[in-house]
């Protein structure tokens, strides 16, 4: 892999001009691509499989407007007289004629006619229903509707619209940019100058973009979750700028021995452009076994992931290379302090803090796993859900409209249930229904049953269900269960089958899947763990102890997640829209995402470990110029990305905010704690056993060069003395490689 890598980029230093054009021409083709063809993302967790799909899916030809999007309009005033005064009442009743006669909407029923006014007279609820699905549903439509409303604001009421076609989920909200001027910082402390900060922002930016338009127009025709493009960006600015890094440092660590630009640069590709193409592929790799849980959604967000890291590996190995040519010598230029550019042999403090790791190894070791198991305990009490109306930041119309309802009604008019009753095998249809909702208004935790729809041609009833409890509730999801728990003794006594469906069961039914897919999941990740770092270390206890940090990571920051989103710790400092259930595909996402980061440090830094001994170095000594040589860009790169992935905590969207909190804390995590403190002190405690590997597994596994030690042995004959290639600055390069 090395010297292919330093071929190409030899290659792509020299045909600078030509790769910095075909990236540049790629950008706009996309980015038109994108504006011309691509459509909108779907706001739909639609999982197939699950009761709740299948039975909506089922009946949408009986009642084709179970398919269509809803949405709640919420009248509420607290002057005298209440919703019902005549004035309020008349301005009420136009805006209700006024939304129905909106082009798209299929009708509303009023208010007052259906006594949907809440006890104490001060809030009405209208239900908003559309011709269309959820996804067709557009922008002009919902703003037409809520236009429409505009003779009950005038009126002096408050009027409010949630539901499904208002719950706008994974909105971008400016935040990222924080997260690129500390990155900034970051890359300029780390790396000295202007221009060699700029060099990783630039590749990093060129790269997300070309992914994002890619997934901007795959929209276009299949359909895209609204996450997905959000974690393509947030995913890809951090690997994109942590990649350029590792490649950077490398090459300004070579001109500092002598090099030529163009010999840097091509051994820095082979070098770390190799350990860069290694950590992607196992990211790729992690984001792609997001399929494996079985659920399209996340599927889709695995793969624009999974397409922002292969952008930016791609990027990272062959327009850096080009830019470095463009920078020449110049890459030092606008220094913003003083850094020696040669070893000084002053002790780094990468090498103290190491020095310290291994005089007490066993000590270092008890006490990191003391702080993440204490960090990992509230991780056991994990409850999972789907954000809602009621997850939406205060003071929008989502959020308003929920919290409306919640007083009026009471919190199961959020959470509304529909049970379908199939009774065409009943003797009497009509009469098994009635006496389906007989049993249904005895269960402990329903509040009240609306009216039923029947369709008498297929014998089919719709019993909307409201439950004492809110969607988030424990006792909604009992509720559910106990449902679904009379379906045989129903099925006896009257002979009608039910089912249950609507959002709320939906959402139930999406978390319990997604709770399901976890445990495999996490042997598959761990499974592609120890194949991955056996072929890059030739080594037992590297991949194992890789993966029980890997582990330690998840579940401390999975801890954090619970003790912040669903707990309410740091509510002073964390702006949680709402404290409750976790997105329940947070987990798997964590793991997936997560998971691949860390092997990105096991590798840059256990690999240099591996180096030096290989060289003749102890294993004690080996630990020690291992970290001397990755920490500072390991802790550059860690910094990074914690920036970037934190500036997301800054928004207010009940889906996007708990990702990057929990990316955030999971990088902090395993980079200063696991790859920073626990793996230094087992190393030092393994000694030479960490290298050991059966020899009969050495005979089958493949080498893989990822440090480039082959490659360096055919170079360095050539770099002690030759002469250098005709128009070719530095080292001159055998035939052979």
């Amino acid at each position: 892999m090395a010297t292919y890598l330093y071929r190409l980029g030899r290659l792509c230093f020299r045909r600078r001009r030509t790769v910095l054009a075909v990236w540049l021409a790629l950008l706009i083709a996309l980015g038109g691509a994108a504006a011309a063809f691509g459509g909108a993302t779907s706001e739909e967790f639609k999982v197939p499989g699950t009761e709740a799909q299948e039975t909506l899916d089922r009946i949408k030809g009986t009642f084709p407007e179970q398919g269509h999007g809803s949405a709640q309009v919420v009248f509420a005033t607290d002057a005298p007289g209440g919703i019902a005064a005549p004035g309020t009442a008349e301005a009420v009743g136009e805006a209700v004629a006024r939304i129905a006669a909106v082009p798209g909407v299929a009708g509303i029923p009023d208010p007052y006619a259906t006594d949907a006014v809440s006890p104490d007279g001060r809030i009405a609820l209208g239900l908003v229903s559309f011709d269309s699905e959820l996804g067709d549903i557009t922008a002009q439509q919902r703003d037409a509707v809520e236009a429409a409303a505009d003779p009950a604001r005038a009126a002096g009421v408050t009027v409010a619209f949630g539901g499904d076609a208002y719950n706008r989920m994974a909105q971008v909200e400016g935040g990222e940019v924080i997260g690129l001027i500390v990155a900034g910082v970051v890359l300029v402390v780390t790396l000295g100058s202007l221009v060699a900060a700029g060099l990783p922002l630039a590749t990093a930016l060129i790269g997300v973009g070309v992914a994002m338009a890619g997934v901007f127009t795959v929209a276009g025709s299949f359909e895209v979750i609204s996450t997905a493009p959000v974690l393509a960006l947030m995913v890809g600015l951090a690997v994109g700028i942590d990649y350029a890094l590792f490649i950077v440092s490398r090459h300004r660590r070579h001109l500092t021995e002598g090099l030529e630009p163009e010999e840097a640069a091509a051994r820095a590709n082979a070098t770390a452009g190799s350990a860069v193409v290694f950590a992607g592929l196992t990211v790729v790799a992690a984001l792609a076994g997001l399929a494996v849980a079985g659920v399209p959604f996340l599927t889709v967000m695995g793969l624009a992931a999974s397409s922002a890291v292969v952008v930016a590996v791609l990027v990272a190995i062959t327009l850096l290379p080009a830019l470095l040519g463009f920078a020449g010598r110049a890459i030092d230029r606008l220094p913003v302090w003083r850094r020696a550019l040669r070893t000084t042999g002053r002790t780094t403090l990468g090498e103290r803090w190491a020095g310290f790791v291994v005089r007490r190894p066993l000590a270092m070791l008890l006490a990191g796993l003391t702080a993440l198991v204490a960090l990992a305990v509230p991780a056991a009490s994990l409850t999972l859900g789907l954000p809602g109306g009621g997850s939406q930041a205060e003071g929008t119309g989502a959020r308003t409209a929920y919290d409306l309802v919640d007083r009026g009604f009471g919190p199961g008019f959020n959470a509304p249930l529909v049970v379908v009753v199939d009774a065409a095998g009943a003797e009497r249809p009509e009469q098994a229904v009635q006496d389906v909702a007989g049993r249904l208004a005895a269960l402990p935790g329903v509040q009240t049953l609306l009216p039923p729809q029947i369709d008498r041609p297929s014998g089919t009833a719709l019993v909307p269900v409201i439950p004492k409890t809110g969607p988030d509730h424990a006792d909604t999801r009992q509720l559910v269960s106990d449902i679904r728990d009379q379906r045989d003794e129903l099925r006896a006594g009257t002979g009608a089958r039910i089912d249950v469906t609507g959002t709320t069961a939906a959402n139930i039914d999406v978390s319990a899947k997604l709770a399901d897919a976890l445990p495999p999941f996490v042997a598959v990740i761990t499974g592609i763990a120890l194949v991955l770092l056996a072929l890059a270390f030739r080594s037992v206890l590297v991949p194992l102890k890789a993966v029980v940090g890997f582990l330690l990571s998840i579940t401390a920051s999975l801890g954090a997640v619970v003790a912040v989103y669903q707990w309410g710790w740091l509510d002073g400092l964390i702006d949680v829209p709402k404290v409750g259930p976790v997105v329940s595909f947070v987990p798997i996402l964590l793991i997936g995402v997560l998971f691949g980061l860390a092997m990105d440090y096991e590798l840059f830094l256990v690999s240099g470990m591996k180096e030096h001994h290989a060289h003749g170095m102890t294993p004690r000594d080996a630990v020690v110029a291992g970290v001397r040589g990755g920490a500072r860009v390991v802790t550059a790169a860690a910094l990074i990305m914690i920036a970037v992935f934190g500036s997301f905590v800054f928004g207010h969207d009940p889906i996007v905010q708990p990702i990057g909190f929990a990316l955030a804390v999971g990088v902090l995590v395993d980079a200063f704690v696991v790859r920073m403190a626990l793996v230094p002190a087992a190393m030092t405690l393994f000694g030479r056993a960490a290298w050991w590997f059966p020899k009969s597994l050495d005979k089958v596994v493949p080498r893989v060069d990822m440090e480039g030690e082959q490659l360096m042995a055919r170079l360095e004959p050539a770099g002690s003395g030759a002469a250098p290639e005709a128009g070719v600055s530095g080292a001159r390069v055998p035939e052979r490689v």
